[in-house]
């Protein structure tokens, strides 16, 4: 916090001042003095420029009147806002009451008990109610219309003060002989008051000031101090209620006259004098504490006597009553706030609400987004993110990993620029100063300070860096002690004990940058670590005391603010000879300055730097400064030689509603020159200018500029020189373009004056250009009259997408009613029927599915059966069979099957896909695409049993196991399909046909022996190929195998058959006598086929690929059918080859 005199204004006749009282809301000053002195002034600020406001612009008196009536010396003076009223009194126990009327103060009431002197007058809170005490212990209570509501006489009791509580319900009486009295609001005593401060202290103590901050602007923080007491022996005692015993003290070490909270109670002024060391007389000064008793600061004042003080309403400024003089503080308050990404964000105190509300203000979208933080302690900022310090909640939850985090105190959130955390850290260490980089956070205490980083270099998504930052494991937080000198390649620990050592050198200020860390100290030494790996490089000394350091952008030279506002620059690299002849590092630049509260380096410019001095911004280049801009903006951010300032105070008067007005941007020197050559003299000696001043950001202007003005050469050389690749790539495109006028619409919709452009593509007749523009700029609604303008072929597609993204856009806003408009001309029906849905228009619902197509996705049957299963529905499957009944009648037995597989029916679908396979078999079609009917009834039975077993998981919610509940599902199912002989084994029709095709291809292709191991397996399928087909295959395998005996077999099966015609029969019996009069009836290799012809329960697997028998321990098993292929196999395949699913 900085203060700084800004104006003085004499009484005439040198009559000396006793009083002064600023009325909060209306910005009037009253003030008191010798011979009945009373004057009321107002200072007011007159100026039309926009940017000189605040601070900054210059004030007038608009009022200075005069007010007689009282003889002697004004004692008291006191404003009652609400009321706008102003109650005075003298020496003589005159009162008087003021009333505003027409412009001018006139006296209301006087009243005068011609007893005593009144030696404190006090309004309450909401300005009905005046207390009054006189010196004899006479206590007057009066309403605001002049009426007594009570008065009491409180006997042998000198009064000198008088303060009401907030709600109004006590009193407190201070006595001439120090002691406080704490009355009930009619006046009867409760208790004397505890005063703590005084402890120890001997001698006559009279009370400077009692002060009780109402609360009006929110508090600090919940049950913060609000109770000043103050002693003219400079003790003074800050309590949270009048029965505080354990309240802030306060030494302040000087003679006291006068105390005032400002108007958020978040800064107490204490005014007096103090003994100068080196002279003899007293020093007016003021300080400033907080309600918790930290120092803010000093004001020296000229003067021989102060009398009295008092804030202005909005906290910015003081005035002080100093011999026959009212001399003007303007005050630099520490704001909560910063600067990231477009954003400012800042936080201020609402009577409403106990925490902060922090507002992130985007001031290039002008949006806002509010986020209210308990005990916030600072804001900081960097890059893209915002770091806000708060004291943690006391009962905060414990995170299962975090474990480490018991205990903590403090916390580190990290959000982005619209206030979203995207990462607390818990730590133990009061974050007193923290500063960030783009990839660290670093907050000390007095004692330690603890680096965290939060980020790797790259830019990372906000999702990253919490997977990033999560683990702790990863060492990205440590903690130094400031007395320690890490060396940098050891890693530093996490240990809190460490912030708890004390130390007799505290921090007081740090900062960072990519590369450095430094950390100032009380005693004026600099400590400067490296970063990453903290490792102490150097300390240098210097005799002041910092409060604010930053560093430039190539961490070459550290500017210090110390905490009576003098600006020094310290070069951290310069080797200098000492005074004893010692190589030094380190030196104080001969550059200083008074007064100054802010101040930023440039980004891109290691010597250049802003800062604030008094209500002026200088600029400074190599040390040497510009001419002053007068403002009293805070600086937010300073590149491309622009300066971003924002004018927090008059933000903070009204935080809800920021105005884009209170951002201001300064061009410096050069930029404004630059514009101004290139407007007056033009490109050529602009561009010589720039050549000897060069900057990314004027070769930027002179390529604008001579883009402006067609100059596709010199406009070229710019953007190489700026480095800005979409503008040499823009030049080029426009150095391929014939048309002058093309170009010129080119260059405006570059410039971003696209109306200006789009008029010029229509003057050319190229509608399509204005249309591409604004498709390119998502202006739907104009893409839609430009389309409408005129007709062409690809307009149709254009304009149904036209329409449907300006459906989105009421869509987006639940503009319902309106997007159903759209959506019907842009044929969209998924976002038609939500948009009827979101209306609850069932009607239209119903007409858009009656038009829909069959099939389309919007009607999907399983969803629906389910949704009616799940609801009861009874009658969903007599639907269902009828529907399926229609179909079937008209023959579209494919069309029925799809029903029930899209409905989950999938035991019916099967029955009728078996159907349909059993019939081709028996046309006696082609066998493979029997196998194929089979293969997918066989599937549908494979689906219907996962159903089962699914449906009876979810039944079975208990703690049975999945084996039980799968046993269950089977069971039921059991029950359900007796009567089958399908869903048993509902492979055999598909395994039957695939041994078919297989002994025939392996026949074929002459492995007998194998087509006949196949062709054996046949004679378990005779319920579903004919035997005539089976034996004749067999014989034929067998009779190639030279398996005679096995051939005889078959032979004498087919002479057997009763299908077959006597003709047939004779047939057959010729072919044998034919065959085994050549070859004897024995098989040769009898024991490979023994355990094939034996049958029996023993049977072992088949290979479904070869026909084999599987002996080995090792096979493949397809997870849907569930036949079994050897493992050597296998490899052949990518399929499995009887059910053709894909082999896992």
């Amino acid at each position: 916090m900085f203060f700084y005199l800004s104006k003085k204004i004499a009484i005439p006749n040198n009559v000396k001042l006793k009083c002064i009282s600023w009325n909060k809301d209306q910005g009037f000053i009253a003030c008191g003095g010798e011979d009945g002195l009373l004057k009321v002034l107002k200072l007011e600020t007159q100026t039309d420029d926009a940017k000189l406001r605040g601070l900054a612009a210059p004030s007038n008196l608009s009022m200075n009147q005069t007010l007689e009536g009282h003889s002697g010396s004004v004692q008291v003076v006191t404003w009652n806002e609400q009321y706008q009223k102003l109650t005075t009194s003298d020496q003589n126990g005159l009162i008087i009451v003021w009333m505003l009327y027409k412009g001018s103060w006139y006296e209301e009431m006087i009243n005068n008990r011609n007893k005593s002197v009144v030696r404190s007058m006090s309004w309450n809170a909401d300005g009905q109610k005046i207390c009054i005490v006189y010196e004899d212990g006479a206590v007057i209570v009066g309403s605001v219309d002049g009426n007594r509501i009570w008065g009491k006489d409180l006997k042998g009791i000198q009064l000198c003060h008088v303060a009401w509580s907030a709600d109004s319900k006590i009193l407190l009486f201070g006595m001439a002989n120090g002691e406080i009295h704490i009355y009930d609001n009619q006046g009867n005593f409760i208790m004397k008051m505890k005063l703590n401060c005084l402890v120890n202290v001997t001698g006559a103590v009279s009370i400077a000031g009692i002060h009780w901050y109402h609360g009006t602007e929110g508090y600090v923080e919940p049950h913060c101090p609000c109770l000043a007491i103050c002693f003219d022996n400079g003790r003074c005692q800050i309590m949270r209620h009048e029965n505080d015993q354990n309240p802030v003290l306060i030494d302040s070490g000087m003679y006291v006259v006068s105390i005032q909270w400002n108007h958020t109670g978040s800064v107490l002024a204490v005014a007096g004098s103090q003994k100068a060391i080196t002279q003899d007389k007293d020093v007016n000064t003021v300080q400033f504490y907080t309600p918790f008793g930290e120092h803010l600061g000093t004001l020296k004042i000229p003067g021989k006597q102060m009398s009295a003080l008092s804030w202005e309403g909005g906290g910015l400024k003081i005035a002080l009553a100093v011999d026959s003089f009212i001399y003007f503080a303007n005050i630099r308050p520490d704001y909560k706030w910063g600067y990231c990404s477009n954003t400012v964000v800042y936080a201020y105190t609402r009577p409403d609400r106990p925490e902060y509300c922090v507002i992130f203000w985007d001031t290039k979208n002008n949006e806002k987004y509010v986020k209210y933080v308990k005990s916030l302690i600072s804001i900081t900022t960097c890059g893209d993110f915002c770091v806000l310090a708060t004291k943690a909640d006391e009962n905060h939850p414990q995170e299962e990993n975090e474990m480490e985090t018991f205990g903590a105190t403090f916390v580190l959130v990290l959000c982005n620029s619209i206030g979203t955390p995207l990462d607390p850290k818990y730590i133990d260490l009061v974050p007193l100063f923290v500063t960030m980089t783009k990839t660290h956070v670093i907050a000390a205490s007095k004692e330690a300070f603890y680096t965290w980083q939060y980020r790797v270099a790259k830019k990372l998504t906000a999702l990253e860096i919490n997977q990033i930052t999560r683990s702790r494991k990863e060492g990205r937080e440590r903690i130094y002690h400031v007395d320690d000198t890490p060396s940098g390649s050891v890693d530093g620990v996490l240990d809190y004990s460490k912030a708890i050592q004390g130390t007799r050198d505290p921090i007081c200020a740090i900062t960072a940058s990519d590369k450095t860390l430094i950390v100032s100290r009380e005693s004026g030494t600099i400590q400067r670590y490296s970063l990453p790996n903290v490792g102490l490089i150097q300390k240098y000394s210097l005799d002041c005391r910092a409060y604010q350091l930053s560093l430039n952008c190539n961490s070459s030279r550290l500017a210090i603010i110390d905490i009576s506002g003098v600006l020094t620059f310290f070069d951290l690299d310069a080797r200098v000879t000492d005074s004893i002849g010692q190589q030094v590092i380190g030196e104080l630049l001969k550059l200083e300055r008074k007064d100054v509260w802010d101040m930023k380096w440039a980004k891109d410019n290691p010597d250049l730097f802003a800062m604030m001095e008094k209500t002026r911004m200088y600029v400074f280049r190599n040390l040497d400064p510009e001419e002053p801009i007068q403002t009293s903006g805070y600086i937010c951010n300073f590149e491309d030689l622009e300066i971003k300032s924002v004018l927090l105070d008059e933000i903070l008067k009204n935080p809800e509603y920021p105005d884009k007005d209170y951002i201001i941007n300064f061009e410096i020197r050069s930029l404004r020159d630059s514009r101004a050559l290139i407007e007056k003299v033009g490109i050529e000696d602009a561009s010589q200018f720039i050549e000897d001043n060069p900057h990314p950001r004027l070769w930027l202007l002179l390529a604008e500029a001579a883009l402006q003005k067609l100059d596709l050469h010199t406009a070229e050389q710019a953007f190489v020189r700026c480095k800005d690749y979409q503008g040499i790539k823009f030049v080029k495109r426009l150095g391929n373009l014939q048309s002058e006028s093309m170009k010129q619409a080119e260059v405006a919709a570059y410039f971003g004056r696209f109306e200006e452009a789009e008029r010029m593509y229509l003057d050319m007749d190229r509608r399509d250009l204005a249309i591409g523009l604004r498709l390119k700029l998502g202006d739907w609604f104009r893409v839609l009259q430009l389309l409408k303008t005129g007709s062409g072929d690809a307009d149709d597609s254009l304009l149904e997408q036209a329409h449907n993204a300006i459906g989105d856009y009421f869509a987006d806003r639940q503009k319902w009613l309106n997007a159903v408009q759209y959506y019907v001309q842009g044929r969209n029906q998924e976002r038609l029927a939500e948009c009827y849905y979101m209306l609850e228009d069932y009607e239209g619902l119903e007409n858009l599915a009656n038009s829909l197509p069959e099939n389309h996705k919007l009607l999907p049957w399983n969803k629906a059966v389910e949704l009616a299963k799940s609801h009861n529905m009874k009658e969903i499957g007599s639907l269902l069979a009828r529907y399926a009944s229609h179909l079937l009648e008209k023959n579209k037995i494919l069309d029925a099957i799809e029903l029930y597989r899209k409905a989950s029916y999938f035991y019916d679908a099967a029955k009728l896909m078996f159907k349909i396979a059993d019939e081709e078999a028996k046309k006696r079609t082609k066998p493979l695409r029997v196998k194929k009917l089979y293969v997918l009834s066989a599937l549908l039975i494979e689906q219907y049993h996962e159903q089962m077993k699914n449906a009876q998981r979810g039944k079975v919610k208990g703690k049975s196991s999945e084996a039980t509940s799968a046993l269950a599902g089977l069971l039921e199912e059991e029950v359900l399909s007796t009567t089958s002989r399908f869903t048993d084994n509902a492979w055999r029709g598909a395994e039957a046909y695939h041994f078919f095709i297989l002994a025939q291809r392996q026949l074929y292709e002459g492995y007998v022996d194998n087509a006949l191991k196949t062709a054996l397996h046949l004679r378990d399928y005779e319920d579903i190929i004919p035997a005539v087909e089976i034996y004749s295959l067999l014989a034929l395998c067998a009779c190639a195998s030279r398996a005679f005996g096995t051939c005889s077999k078959a032979f004498i099966k087919l002479e057997s058959l009763e299908t077959l015609s006597s003709e047939q029969k004779q047939q057959y019996e010729n072919l044998a006598l034919e065959i085994f009069t050549k070859h004897t009836p024995k098989d040769n290799r009898k024991s490979e086929l023994d355990s094939f012809l034996e049958g029996g329960e023993g049977k072992l697997p088949t290979c479904v690929a070869t026909g084999n028998p599987v002996t080995e321990y090792q096979f493949w098993t397809c997870s849907v059918c569930k036949h079994c292929v050897l493992a050597q196999e296998i490899s052949n395949y990518n399929f499995c080859p009887l059910c053709h699913s894909a082999v896992g």
